[in-house]
């Protein structure tokens, strides 16, 4: 599998995840694999609810809370994606929204070196 591939993968899984959990996937998604590294950047993920709602501080105050907490309770399901595409470990997750501009990003540190794990299959 090439890295263009594995990528495409994960961004599957993870769509397929914010489905399944969080309620509503992406418009768009795009997985960048560095080294140990994935980076995952979603856009349009916000409900229409959630983007009336930040229109306020207090709302986007609330709208990190509640998605933090969705996110921090189905973290190993999150992981268990990344595991179904790569058999590697997660050493940690990050995520974070923005509700300026409607995006996600979720960092994702695994236990090796994803360039040489597929420079070896």
């Amino acid at each position: 599998m090439t890295k263009g591939q594995v990528e495409s993968k994960i961004s599957e899984a993870i769509s397929k995840f914010e489905v399944e959990q969080m309620g509503r996937g992406p418009e768009k998604i795009r997985t960048i694999i560095f080294q140990d590294l994935i980076i995952v950047r979603l856009k349009g993920f916000l409900s229409t609810s959630e983007k009336n709602l930040a229109q306020t501080k207090e709302g986007v105050d609330l709208i990190k809370k509640v998605r933090t907490a969705l996110f921090e309770s189905s973290r190993e399901e999150l992981e268990q994606a990344v595991k179904s595409v790569l058999n590697v470990e997660v050493i940690s997750t990050y995520s974070d929204v923005s509700t300026k501009t409607g995006e996600k990003i979720i960092g994702i540190v695994v236990d090796q070196d994803i360039d040489n794990y597929l420079a070896n299959l």
